[in-house]
């Protein structure tokens, strides 16, 4: 399973925890936006020779 995929499972999983506690509403939009907007923001927040290192990291493979 590549990671582009278990990002997406983690995000289907808190979009529908956030409908079953929050139910329908600016709560349940706000909740979303923060677990997808997070991480986007942190990566724009990256210098680009950051953002470079973390692509080679990604490529190689964390850990390896």
């Amino acid at each position: 399973m590549s990671p582009v995929q278990k990002y997406a499972i983690g995000a289907g999983a808190a979009v529908l925890l956030s409908l079953i506690f929050f139910g329908a509403g600016w709560i349940t939009l706000l909740v979303i936006l923060g677990v997808v907007g997070a991480p986007v923001v942190g990566y724009l927040m990256l210098d680009p020779s950051q953002r470079a290192r973390l692509k080679r990291a990604r490529k190689r493979g964390i850990g390896r």
